[in-house]
């Protein structure tokens, strides 16, 4: 089963399809995801919805407490075996938070999830090995290094060359376009891939 989770970053303005998802709704989202999406469970310490939330919480947690809102979301959604796992709402608003939501995506590809986070303007995942880029013909792609050095093992489809290895702060991963549909990248290490929309 595919799992949405609904963050309280910058509200999603696209559809959002949850017909065939499990769609979790953290504690803030619930003012822009309520009238946008059907929500299965609401999950946080309730902080910031503004308003009793439907459904209701199964727990209400402290506000003083060790992990996010968005990562107790994504413990359940994980948990019950969803994948993939599409993440809105996760950009934008503070950044301490969007940084701690792109740490979401390198925990849940760790698990062996596939989790991918939209917004407005990008799509961002994290992946390792062979990855296939087709599906994103035509748009600019960056490709960052994600908790260590990558080593680029192959890669087809893209405007520009890519060095043996990209270490972990460097940025030379940045900008690509990818030119065809069977466009790939293979490589050892993790990836932070970003897309432009």
């Amino acid at each position: 089963m595919k799992g949405i989770l609904l963050l309280n970053g910058e509200p999603y303005s696209g559809a959002i399809q949850a017909d065939d998802a499990y769609t979790v709704c953290c504690d803030g989202a619930y003012r822009w995801a309520k009238k946008k999406v059907r929500i299965d469970e609401t999950i946080g310490d309730m902080d910031s919805a503004g308003e009793p939330t439907n459904p209701a919480p199964k727990n209400i947690f402290p506000a003083e407490k060790d992990y996010t809102d968005g990562e107790l979301g994504l413990s359940v959604l994980m948990q019950r075996g969803c994948s993939p796992i599409i993440i809105y709402g996760g950009s934008g608003g503070r950044e301490d938070h969007f940084i701690g939501n792109l740490h979401l995506l390198y925990k849940a590809h760790e698990a062996g999830v596939r989790c991918i986070m939209m917004s407005d303007t990008s799509a961002i995942f994290a992946a390792s090995g062979r990855i296939p880029l087709g599906g994103y013909c035509g748009k600019t792609l960056s490709v960052l290094p994600f908790g260590g050095d990558i080593t680029i093992l192959g890669y087809h489809g893209l405007k520009y060359t890519y060095p043996e290895k990209l270490t972990y702060g460097e940025c030379r991963g940045i900008s690509n376009i990818c030119l065809a549909v069977d466009a790939y990248l293979e490589i050892q290490g993790t990836a932070l891939i970003l897309v432009s929309r």
